[in-house]
């Protein structure tokens, strides 16, 4: 016989144990899209503990809904090769394009991160950051409920030692840092340039040269890349975004074991 009770327990207890074993973290990604959910992937199958925030009820992004709700994307060469990896199933469509059914991609990359040992939180808004000398060093979170409701109610923060935007078109967290700390960060302007308007060519290319370090402690990747550097959309052509996942998430796990090194064992 099943108790009402039994399962509230249990889902308390289950839930608190896994916020309160990721309240200190290697990576935090903020956005659960693709190159998001690639990042998280990556990282954490390279032993890294990775937490993963995204404030819808659904994580994704916009790649559920492929093309004007027409649940199919496109990839290059280069992102068949990683949809490869995930074990997505891609299908030629003409020399140099493969389509992939929307729901499979973004079920395959959300369980590859979970299996690999990401921790994924949805329901959850990032709404400010920690930034101790100079350098991003966590996040500040807050339920997603309470951000649409206005409540307030004070947020809680995570310890990062690698916080990734991923949240898209509004790149919310580096918008966040530039607003509330007025920075510098490592674009020609030291602002945030702004999103173009949709080039397909262009912004796949720009999505991969644009992904990296934004600021001491904060990175960027998929189109909030291309939102910080001043470059365009692309549309539903999503091999850019799932590259640049992986290339973040390369450029972090280097970036942390350097400084692991410089730090030496007894530190």
């Amino acid at each position: 016989m099943l108790d009402e009770q039994t399962i509230t327990r249990a889902i308390i207890e289950r839930f608190t144990a896994k916020l309160l074993a990721h309240l200190d973290v290697d990576v935090a990604v903020c956005g659960g899209g693709p190159s998001g959910l690639v990042a998280a992937w990556e990282l954490a199958r390279r032993g890294r503990k990775v937490a993963l925030f995204e404030r819808r009820l659904s994580l994704g992004g916009g790649m559920w809904g492929g093309g004007m709700m027409f649940n199919q994307i496109v990839v290059q060469e280069e992102g068949k090769a990683l949809l490869d990896d995930l074990g997505i199933t891609a299908v030629p469509y003409v020399d140099g394009y493969f389509t992939a059914d929307a729901i499979e991609a973004v079920a395959a990359c959300c369980l590859a991160a979970a299996r690999a040992g990401a921790a994924l939180f949805n329901l959850v808004s990032v709404e400010d950051l920690l930034v101790r000398e100079n350098e991003v060093c966590g996040v500040v979170i807050n339920w997603t409920a309470v951000e649409q409701a206005s409540l307030h109610v004070d947020p809680l923060t995570v310890r990062a030692k690698a916080v990734i935007d991923a949240t898209g078109h509004p790149a919310e967290v580096v918008r966040t840092l530039e607003r509330k700390m007025g920075v510098r960060l490592e674009t020609p302007t030291g602002q945030v340039l702004g999103e173009r308007s949709l080039w397909a060519d262009k912004a796949e290319s720009t999505t991969l040269a644009n992904t990296g370090r934004v600021f001491p402690g904060l990175w960027v990747a998929g189109m909030s890349a291309n939102a910080v550097f001043g470059s365009y959309r692309m549309g539903p052509v999503f091999g850019g975004m799932l590259l640049s996942g992986r290339k973040v998430a390369e450029l972090v796990d280097g970036e942390l074991t350097a400084c692991s090194r410089d730090r030496g064992p007894s530190e």
